[in-house]
């Protein structure tokens, strides 16, 4: 039914509740009173009336959605009908002298009754012709996880659309002032996380969904490990504040994710703090058609820049890049897409000189390791001289500050893409040393779930080719991190920077490689015999155990959640430069060995000077 057709059935429906419950109540007490004359009622009804729709306009009665009613519409309805039989009371002393405190009780009961049972019998009578039967066939049996308010919405909407083919047939809820009790739908709360099992088994459950939008990480992975059951789906609802804000919709469930176990809790961002250094001011992000690169380029968007320019050496990947965030448009930014290959000082020196770039985050490198141990010196001209240029650009033209993207790759490098990035970090530190109007800092994190080169599309792509899943080495962890909160805390920590630090961010707990293997075989509904698990044994350049600092470098205080201030050491950048020239007169072999030996060194010529410092 249309809201206008709506809206009148509801009006001529309570003009006659309140016209004649007057007269019901009259007649109900008339064997203990009777002293209202006619004339008295008819003017009383008619003061009902243009009361009543006085105050039904009001309290906005005839404009809210009655399918969804529940306490708050009915405590408007409560508000209305009281001001109508007060305003009704007073004006009937004025008028005749007259009132009677019986009468007026049993009318205001008898609209209450009235008016709120047509609004619930609204909803029963749309739910018969609309809805469906919980036990309908085609139904797949679901048992709710959470008993609160996203577990409620999640009901009704499982009931009243009929569209997700999902019944409820029970709920498990921790608290225990719930046990037992029925919520939406009549359906029952039958107890807590570690009797999912069980009642998998006793309703013959094929699908479980996490209705508790709040629900940490941590917690999520412990409900995960006891719902995860051979044969039955495992999903979640969405964000309570994607749902309250119309982003997503409470039937929008998706499938759980590794990406949701293996995350952490969102960081709350210094938003001034950004807001103060990016907003109407140039942002140029090196690599933008790379994985932190162009997550850098969405989330420092929200903060309004005047422009961001999009710099990479591959057309495709920018391309990409500058499609997604003019299609989805809605502010002043100009984005203006550039290629440059960041080996080219010239080129980079021309972007610089036409753009005058506030603040530079520098994303533009090699990373992938076995690859990089097959092309030593490409990786030296691309993290090294490519990081070099765009660091002696920036402080040429005065960019105010530089952020380099670093790896924890970088500590201990036995490899040639870690070893690069370690001597970046370098002349990031040397060069903040000589130039007054740039602040250059590098910020330093481990993998980055979802990444070019990560091992999750890897594990993915495996597992829908039916398998096997191959691991290097049952030993192998690594420390992971999502992009967005990756680029999150980049940007946070470039508002920290004073200057020559090389900070870290908090990766959290090092995962085992073969954890994440088997976790991601069982989100995809297979088991490990369906699917296996083969070791290939480490790949040229691979270690077995990531660092983020070295034991003395470590500083033991937060600078920021989640971000740290290493304390590494540092080189002059003449020394670099020198070894830079040799790296490049020498073969693959030689150079590979001569890098790895000069970051060891610099690191031992530290330990010397700290062990015998006076």
């Amino acid at each position: 039914m249309g809201a206008k057709k709506r809206y009148f059935l509801f009006v001529s429906i309570d003009s006659l509740i309140v016209t004649f419950s007057i007269f019901i109540s009259y007649y109900i007490l008339i064997p203990f009173f009777s002293e209202y004359s006619l004339v008295v009622l008819g003017t009383t009804a008619v003061i009902i009336l243009l009361s009543h729709h006085i105050f039904a306009y009001i309290f906005n009665l005839y404009h809210r959605a009655w399918l969804y009613a529940g306490v708050r519409e009915l405590t408007f309805i409560t508000m209305a009908v009281t001001a109508t039989m007060v305003t009704t009371a007073i004006l009937t002393f004025l008028l005749f002298n007259i009132t009677f405190f019986r009468l007026t009780l049993i009318t205001w009961m008898m609209h209450l009754i009235l008016i709120g049972g047509s609004r619930m019998a609204w909803r029963i009578l749309n739910h018969h012709l609309t809805g469906r039967r919980t036990n309908g066939s085609g139904m797949v049996r679901t048992l709710i996880v959470g008993a609160g308010k996203g577990g409620t919405m999640l009901i009704r909407q499982m009931i009243d659309n009929p569209s997700m083919g999902m019944n409820p047939v029970a709920i498990v809820d921790d608290d225990e002032m719930k046990r037992n009790l029925e919520v939406a739908g009549g359906i029952r709360v039958e107890g807590d996380r570690h009797d999912i099992a069980r009642l998998v088994s006793k309703y013959d459950i094929s699908k479980i969904v996490i209705a508790i939008p709040s629900l940490s990480k941590k917690e999520l992975n412990k409900i995960h490990r006891l719902a995860h059951i051979e044969g039955v789906d495992l999903m979640i609802m969405p964000n309570i504040e994607d749902i309250l804000c119309g982003k997503l919709e409470v039937g929008m469930l998706k499938q759980v994710e590794v990406e949701d176990l293996l995350g952490r809790e969102p960081v709350e961002l210094d938003m001034a703090g950004i807001e103060g250094q990016v907003t109407d001011k140039t942002i140029l992000v090196t690599g933008a058609g790379g994985s932190i690169g162009s997550e850098i380029v969405r989330q420092i968007a929200k903060f309004q820049p005047r422009r961001i320019l999009l710099l990479g050496h591959g057309e495709n990947s920018i391309y990409t890049i500058l499609e997604e965030v003019l299609d989805r448009k809605n502010d002043q930014i100009s984005y203006i897409p550039i290629i440059a290959d960041v080996q080219n000082r010239k080129r980079i020196f021309e972007v610089f000189e036409r753009y005058r770039p506030d603040i530079v985050y520098h994303a533009a490198a090699h990373k992938h390791v076995p690859m990089m141990e097959y092309n030593p010196v490409e990786a030296i001209r691309n993290n090294v001289i490519g990081t070099k240029n765009t660091a002696e650009a920036a402080c040429h033209y005065r960019t105010k500050k530089f952020v380099m993207i670093s790896t924890d790759k970088a500590v201990n490098p036995p490899n040639v893409m870690g070893a690069t990035k370690r001597v970046a970090e370098m002349i990031v530190q040397a060069l903040d040393k000589n130039c007054e109007d740039t602040t250059l800092v590098a910020v330093r994190f481990g993998n980055v779930l979802g990444s070019n080169g990560s091992v999750v599309p890897k594990f993915k792509r495996q597992i829908e080719a039916g398998g096997p899943i191959t691991v290097t080495d049952p030993r192998m962890t690594r420390y992971f991190m999502t992009i967005p909160e990756a680029s999150r805390l980049v940007i946070q920590a470039s508002t920290l920077a004073e200057g020559g630090e090389v900070f870290v961010l908090d990766m959290g707990e090092p995962v085992k490689i073969v954890d994440l293997a088997k976790n991601m075989i069982r989100l995809s509904g297979f088991s490990e015999d369906d699917i296996g698990i083969e070791f290939v044994g480490v790949r040229p350049g691979e270690k077995l155990y990531e660092e983020l600092l070295n034991a003395e470098e470590i500083h033991p205080e937060q600078v920021y959640e989640k971000i740290y201030r290493g304390r590494v050491s540092e080189s002059s950048l003449q020394v670099i430069e020198d070894n830079i020239k040799i790296f490049l007169t020498l073969n693959e072999k030689e150079v590979k060995e001569t890098l790895i030996n000069f970051v060891g060194r610099e690191k031992n010529e530290v330990e010397f000077g700290r062990k015998h410092a006076v």
